[in-house]
């Protein structure tokens, strides 16, 4: 007579429908990233100029890059960085309060004015720099200059987007005013969520302000969908490329300032043919996000992630 352990061991497994809905999303994960990111590897220790077959070289693109290409060292990498450390907590903080302020607000206001700050994170960072440079127009039909004149702060039309000391942060007031993208979403879908009844208990227990509020209730309730706003922005700021050109109108921008690492990348790739240097720079870029993408892991997951 078989025991129950031993009709367990032979009755057949049932396969687990939940890989069903699985395999198109990994099928495509496999494809357009991991492949994707694996000839890149690839590619990064060759020479390949797109028309011949790439050439084995190891590690000689990385060497190049970091001790002969000056214009990476000393623009595309400093400014990809500020560029991250500004817009990235920034508006990940703005995105943080304007999705807590439209928590307090009726259904129908707070999806009127949702609507209204995510639209700009729609477009990409190239058309709207097209929109705002006709705001810092150089002449006087510029929406600012016109302004600052009237207003008699200056003497004669200003240069914005020429003048190298102002490109940068033009940048960065562009890319804060649409950085209300899907993880500003996400946190206002966290906040709406966080049950009502810890709000209740804490006051009963003492709680006394809204900022109390935010940081014992609010933001321990809704860690995941902080870290997912989290990697959101810090993707979103180390992909951005173009908005200093599109914004002065010259490839590259005067003195290469607002110079970011896709625009290089971008330049050597698809300008220059040589997708193999072009390839280690995605790689760095790649490690670089993967390490900020862990700091902000530490900050905002779960202990035991």
């Amino acid at each position: 007579m078989m025991m129950p352990k031993d009709l367990a061991l032979t009755r057949p497994k049932k396969w687990n429908s939940a890989y069903a809905f699985l395999t198109p999303y990994l099928i495509v994960f496999f494809t357009f990233i991991v492949l994707l990111i694996i000839i890149s590897a690839i590619l990064s220790l060759t020479y390949f100029d797109t028309i011949n077959f790439p050439t084995l070289i190891g590690f000689r693109n990385f060497a190049r890059l970091f001790t002969q290409d000056s214009d990476f060292m000393q623009y595309a990498l400093p400014t990809t960085i500020r560029y991250a450390l500004i817009i990235g907590p920034v508006g990940y903080l703005i995105s943080f309060l304007m999705a807590w302020l439209l928590a307090q607000l009726t259904h129908k206001v707070r999806t009127v004015i949702a609507i209204i700050l995510y639209s700009p994170s729609l477009t990409s960072g190239v058309l709207m720099s097209v929109i705002w440079k006709v705001v810092f127009s150089g002449d006087q039909r510029g929406y600012l200059n016109y302004f600052l004149l009237n207003l008699g702060f200056i003497n004669e039309p200003v240069q914005w987007l020429q003048n190298t000391h102002f490109i940068f942060g033009i940048m960065v007031f562009v890319g804060i005013w649409s950085s209300m993208s899907v993880g500003f979403l996400a946190m206002l879908s966290g906040i709406l969520n966080v049950n009502k009844e810890l709000y209740e208990a804490a006051y009963v227990d003492g709680m006394k302000s809204k900022w109390q509020e935010i940081f014992y209730i609010t933001i321990p309730s809704m860690k995941p969908q902080m870290l997912f706003g989290a990697v959101m922005a810090l993707v979103g700021t180390f992909n951005a490329a173009g908005m200093a050109s599109a914004l002065s109108g010259s490839f590259p921008p005067p003195q290469m300032a607002g110079w970011l690492v896709v625009d290089h990348m971008n330049d050597y790739g698809f300008a220059r043919y040589e997708m193999g240097y072009a390839s280690a720079i995605s790689v760095v870029l790649l490690v670089i996000v993967l390490t900020f993408n862990r700091i902000a892991t530490r900050i905002f997951g779960e202990r035991g992630d």
